[in-house]
């Protein structure tokens, strides 16, 4: 696991201490962690063995780093939330919800870990900005990334006030500011520290 820092931007006050597993480099390189595009199942149309495959992946990775971070802080409990996907989450097949399921059921595992992973729920659609380009048989619809969208998108559990908070993703991308919109809205819900997490960042 290693450490970098997410810095301040238009849509993030703070810069924030930050970590992650691998580098995502393209689709199909070697060492890339393609079990993260294989999770998110965009189309509902992978095999359940497919899907296996990916989630024991996942759950390697998880196990292997999720224990270190609260050690790292020197935190007794870190409460975790994962970033919420485009669409509203009552959009999503149950295959296409894995990744969060997979990071609540290794939260539940780990000592220190507390399960926050329902405290962020989209419910209002907006753009996958991985898919761009018009897709047949895909509406991709709602806005791109904005500052304050999470806030205008998503209900926050007011249970994250207070708290220290590891915030999920699978991949982290710079300049795309998803994620960093998502940690200034837990900043702004009154959060005592967000640290975040990703499983693969885009260098």
């Amino acid at each position: 696991m290693m450490q970098f820092q997410i810095l301040a931007n238009d849509y993030l006050n703070i810069n924030v201490n930050s970590f992650y597993h691998v580098n995502y480099t393209r689709m199909g390189n070697p060492g890339n962690p393609d079990y993260l595009n294989v999770l998110k199942n965009t189309f509902n149309d992978f095999s359940e063995r497919k899907l296996s495959s990916a989630v024991q992946e996942l759950r390697s990775v998880l196990q292997e780093d999720l224990p270190q971070i609260p050690e790292l802080l020197g935190f007794d409990a870190i409460t975790v939330c994962v970033v919420p996907r485009a669409k509203a989450e009552d959009n999503y097949h149950i295959k296409q919800r894995l990744f969060k399921i997979t990071v609540q059921e290794v939260v539940r595992q780990v000592d220190g870990l507390v399960d926050g992973t329902d405290f962020i729920r989209r419910n209002v659609n907006t753009m996958t900005t991985h898919l761009r380009n018009p897709i047949p048989n895909y509406i991709n619809d709602g806005p791109l990334p904005y500052p304050g969208i999470t806030r205008e998108t998503c209900e926050i559990s007011p249970n994250v006030e207070g708290r220290n908070i590891l915030l999920i993703d699978d991949i982290y991308t710079p300049r795309v500011n998803i994620d960093e919109d998502v940690i200034n809205a837990l900043i702004e819900m009154g959060t005592n520290t967000v640290i975040f997490y990703a499983v693969a960042r885009v260098l």
